[in-house]
């Protein structure tokens, strides 16, 4: 009897169970958002997405409800991920591909006993009608940010660009009203093959959008959107005032200034790299350190006579992904070997010595040569007969010295 009276109370409570389950399930149950739009406000790239509320919005007072939206070109491997309360906002694309986005509505709160509940999602597209062919585009397309000051982008025309085409560039970014064109062109025989573009500091960090389109009398162009990071681009100048010297423990010391330009000082880290010569045959570049300092203290690790330092620096990884090495600042260093210092030390001891002996040899000499006249009156022996002997091999080792030099 009891068993039976357990076995019937676990049957009812289960039961119970699974209904107040399905009870609050369906309660929560929440719809995705409606019309989905991707609207292009010419804005080179950057497209609107708007969409409205699941109409059942309102029953859920006691909850959040935001939106998870998922945005990427067509062919990218992941979707980028933004979560919003709002019923719009601005993305950038490449409208070069169709652009996928995908939203959900997202439910959390007292409704949901605090467990999120997603709705399915809804799905749109947006491709931008593309003229000409994919050859006309122009090619090796490349931008530089120099010193942060400014742009410089350059191009080749496409394959199939006819005679006679005309070139545009233009850019926008947050915080234009519209989107601009370029007005200072780089020409080759009258055709645009670049632009440089001036006070860009209100771009830094944003997404610059970009097109290059071209036109022609009686052909359409195919043209081009980039979308472009200005710290990602940028290329100092050289560094300055690079001085090498030699410390008292034979250390070469290298010492540089940060680049002119707008370039921020703490934005810059440097490669140095050491060549050491001996006599006419250089050596190899070997790079000897990567760093924020604007100092190096560099052990010679050989005797050799010429040591030459060169610096370059470029936007370290506090301040960009990457960026573009700037050009080398060179400086040679002669060093004179030990044996040299040696050398150069026992000249002047021997020079001296030399010329003692020899103001000794020719005193000795003259009293000689005064006794023997006053004896038997020789004949004089002139001053070159008496010295010469005794210079030749004063002079042979002069000659053998800069020999060894």
């Amino acid at each position: 009897m009891a068993l039976r009276w357990l076995c019937t109370f676990s049957a009812a409570l289960v039961w119970g169970c699974l209904a107040f389950s399905s009870s609050s399930s369906s309660h929560t149950a929440v719809a995705p958002p409606q019309d989905l739009r991707i609207t292009d406000p010419g804005l080179l790239g950057s497209l609107d997405i708007e969409w409205k509320p699941p109409p059942n919005v309102q029953t859920f007072d006691e909850c959040t409800v935001k939106y998870k939206v998922e945005y990427r070109n067509a062919g990218d491997r992941d979707w980028k991920v933004i979560f919003t309360r709002k019923l719009k906002f601005r993305v950038g694309f490449d409208l070069s591909r169709t652009a996928e986005v995908k939203v959900q509505t997202l439910l959390e709160g007292r409704c949901t006993d605090d467990v999120e509940v997603q709705s399915d999602g809804i799905y749109a597209t947006f491709q931008v009608p593309l003229q000409g062919k994919p050859e006309s585009e122009v090619q090796n397309f490349q931008c530089i940010y120099h010193d942060w000051e400014y742009l410089k982008c350059t191009w080749q025309p496409g394959l199939l660009a006819p005679h006679g085409m005309h070139y545009g560039l233009y850019y926008w970014y947050e915080g234009l009203d519209h989107a601009m064109q370029c007005d200072d062109y780089i020409q080759d025989h009258g055709i645009n093959i670049g632009c440089t573009l001036q006070n860009l500091s209100q771009a830094e960090y944003k997404d610059l959008s970009i097109c290059v389109n071209g036109s022609a009398a009686a052909t359409l162009l195919r043209p081009l959107y980039v979308t472009l990071r200005l710290h990602n681009l940028a290329k100092p100048s050289p560094p300055k005032q690079l001085v090498v010297s030699m410390s008292a423990s034979e250390e070469l010391r290298a010492v540089w200034s940060p680049p002119g330009g707008e370039t921020p000082p703490q934005c810059l880290e440097y490669e140095v790299q050491l060549a050491e010569a001996e006599g006419e045959a250089e050596a190899a570049w070997a790079s000897v350190s990567t760093q924020m300092e604007t100092a190096l203290t560099i052990s010679r690790a050989n005797q050799s006579r010429i040591s030459c330092v060169r610096v370059r620096g470029r936007t370290n990884i506090f301040c960009a992904d990457r960026g573009f090495w700037s050009e080398w600042t060179q400086e040679c260093f002669s060093v004179s070997r030990k044996e040299d210092k040696q050398l150069f030390i026992l000249i002047p001891v021997i020079l001296s010595l030399s010329s003692s002996l020899i103001i000794f040899m020719l005193i000795g000499q003259c009293k000689k040569r005064t006794s023997s006249q006053r004896q038997r009156k020789s004949p004089e022996l002139s001053v070159a007969h008496v010295t010469l002997p005794y210079l030749l091999p004063f002079a042979r080792l002069v000659v053998a010295i800069q020999v060894l030099n």
